[in-house]
């Protein structure tokens, strides 16, 4: 498939076309869809196999965009430091941490561009300060976060709840841009 858009076209496919999905399993996000219902953002839920959120441009046939176009971005939301911390636990009971580095793994494999937003905007200096409900030390808790970084994100952002779906809605419109101005 080969598309190449002129800067008129790819605003008119941002304004009007872009939609932002979010997962099925996303739970308590409604802060994230009352931020999207008053920018009047389109969303839809619907499975997503990477992160929680992604997005498409719908079909535009009059651009000669015939079927919606899937994109290679995703974005995986924790609404806390202790739901991380929970989840890059090395020694947790419900194998989580597995679960979380396997998603970034399988990502990377596909080259789905991944971010991760945390819901803390204080979250570095919780981080190396101890400030969450876990047994794992600041400096392993750090090590393991800048270890996945490295391996698997393009960034990591950590928000307060109220802007997360301005951060969500950032990230995902300017990735879909880079990639339309990249095509061609």
């Amino acid at each position: 498939m080969f598309y190449k858009f002129t800067e008129t076209e790819i605003n008119k496919l941002l304004k009007e076309n872009l939609m932002i999905l979010y997962d099925t399993r996303e739970q308590q996000n409604q802060h994230v869809l009352d931020y999207f219902d008053k920018n009047k953002i389109n969303y839809k839920k619907k499975k997503i196999d990477e992160g929680d959120y992604s997005a498409i441009i719908t079909k535009r046939p009059d651009l000669g965009v015939y079927r919606d176009i899937h994109f290679p971005v995703a974005i995986e939301r924790k609404n806390s430091i202790d739901e991380l911390v929970g989840n890059l636990a090395e020694h947790t009971e419900s194998r989580e941490d597995v679960r979380l580095i396997r998603e970034l793994q399988r990502a990377k494999t596909k080259g789905v561009k991944m971010y991760l937003i945390i819901e803390d905007k204080d979250g570095m200096e919780n981080i190396r300060n101890g400030n969450y409900r876990s047994l794992y030390k600041p400096n392993a808790f750090l090590g393991r976060l800048s270890s996945i970084q490295d391996l698997y994100l393009n960034d990591t952002i950590f928000t307060s709840e109220e802007d997360t779906g301005f951060e969500i809605y950032r990230k995902l419109y300017y990735s879909v841009r880079n990639y339309l101005k990249q095509l061609g």
